[in-house]
């Protein structure tokens, strides 16, 4: 398997991180350790459980890493949706970031489907 940083679904998770720790900067410091915290840690999970499979020698191995970050992935979704309905980020943001979620989402399954038919 090639390096983690050739991946676009890193790139794309990559980038999905940076965005949300941008913007939870605005959110109020009375959630600064627990939504706040909660969402950049589900955030980083997703590129660094993939960084972490794609050093991994099997692909049961490598899956058990990709399955990892795809659930993050539904972690920080509902946390943005959570987000959102408490009036934390306006609609567009939630629009934009979500988009980028379902499209890791979806790469994510490709990748893991890709492993299993790889032995």
């Amino acid at each position: 398997m090639k390096g983690f940083r050739s991946l676009i679904v890193w790139q794309k998770s990559h980038q999905l991180a940076l965005d949300i720790f941008n913007m939870t900067k605005d959110f109020p410091s009375s959630e600064q350790y627990t939504l706040t915290a909660q969402l950049r840690r589900s955030s980083l999970s997703i590129p660094t459980n993939i960084a972490e499979g794609t050093g991994r020698r099997g692909n049961k191995e490598r899956t058990h890493f990709f399955n990892i970050a795809m659930g993050s992935a539904h972690e920080t979704e509902y946390l943005l949706i959570f987000s959102s309905d408490y009036g934390l980020i306006s609609n567009k943001a939630f629009t934009q970031i979500i988009s980028l979620i379902e499209e890791i989402k979806s790469m994510l399954f490709v990748l893991m489907k890709n492993q299993n038919l790889n032995p």
